[in-house]
């Protein structure tokens, strides 16, 4: 089962969050029929959205997610909420490159780095909070960690990570997010950060079996880590025919009757899960007459 996991050390100046995400990493793979390259990059993103959802406070909290570094695979967006659930999908999602020289997918590459990393949350105030900054590298991962450090000024670890099969299936998913309090201390950040370049890739941990408790256990080694929280992940798309009418309206009277002259009826897409839904003449000429 995905499901993720929040923790503290006994002294709260540690405070960690880790998913397995294998199975709706594959899903989301299936969905959008992704490159083995572009399953990794839209699979990282949806565990870093997850990760980022663990730090919400009320069930009503949500974010988006936009990584958009010019590269083959476009844009990426993902939305998540504070119950666990994500979406997300990539404009280009069945785009690849070579593997690099070390024989790993080359996902900086997929997603580029000439660009942004944007993260905007609805905290249910007036104004959405609204954070950017730029790309590292693409490989998400690290771009993460700079929007923390820079964005939201917290010093931050981040590791993504998927493992695609022989098969071309997403056969292991996962991550985790270590963030140091204030009052951590040099000392604790200096082990952290020795203890961080010695172990696998969490791709690697998750496939070896490891669970989200495993892997922050694994990685914290000798941290009296204290679990608040666990947390049950799915991939959920909240489209509806009803949803995608406003989106049809909003495009205005001159689109609607367009579509009825040419075509006499409209298929529209989600981005998101891919569904389909079809518009006959009789409900483009209600939409019509609600649009502007």
């Amino acid at each position: 089962m995905d499901y993720a996991v929040r923790a503290i050390d006994s002294s709260g100046s540690i405070r960690a969050f880790a998913a397995v995400t294998t199975r709706l990493a594959g899903q989301a793979a299936e969905i959008h029929r992704c490159s083995p390259t572009g399953a990794a990059a839209l699979g990282r993103s949806l565990t870093a959205a997850f990760l980022m959802g663990l730090m919400f406070k009320n069930d009503n909290n949500r974010l988006t997610l936009q990584i958009a570094g010019g590269g083959p695979l476009g844009r990426i967006v993902v939305v998540a909420n504070a119950l666990g659930e994500v979406k997300g999908y990539a404009d280009v999602p069945q785009a690849d490159l070579p593997l690099k020289p070390s024989g790993k997918l080359d996902v900086g590459g997929l997603v580029g780095k000439d660009g942004c990393l944007t993260v905007i949350k609805d905290l249910g105030l007036k104004e959405p909070y609204l954070g950017k900054v730029e790309l590292v590298s693409g490989e998400i991962a690290e771009d993460m960690a700079a929007y923390f450090t820079y964005s939201e000024q917290t010093p931050s670890a981040v590791a993504l990570g998927v493992l695609v099969g022989t098969n071309l299936s997403v056969r292991a998913s996962g991550g985790y997010l270590i963030q140091l309090m204030p009052d951590a201390g040099d000392r604790k950040a200096e082990r952290i950060q020795e203890r961080l370049m010695d172990i696998k890739p969490v791709s690697m941990l998750v496939d070896e079996g490891y669970s989200p408790e495993g892997i922050l256990e694994h990685v914290l080694q000798g941290t009296d880590l204290r679990f608040l929280e666990t947390k049950p992940l799915k991939l959920k798309c909240d489209c509806s025919k009803k949803r995608l009418e406003e989106v049809l309206i909003s495009l205005g009277k001159d689109d609607i009757k367009d579509m009825l002259e040419k075509d006499g009826k409209a298929e529209v897409v989600c981005h998101f899960c891919n569904s389909r839904y079809l518009f006959n003449a009789g409900e483009l000429e209600r939409l019509l007459e609600a649009a502007l």
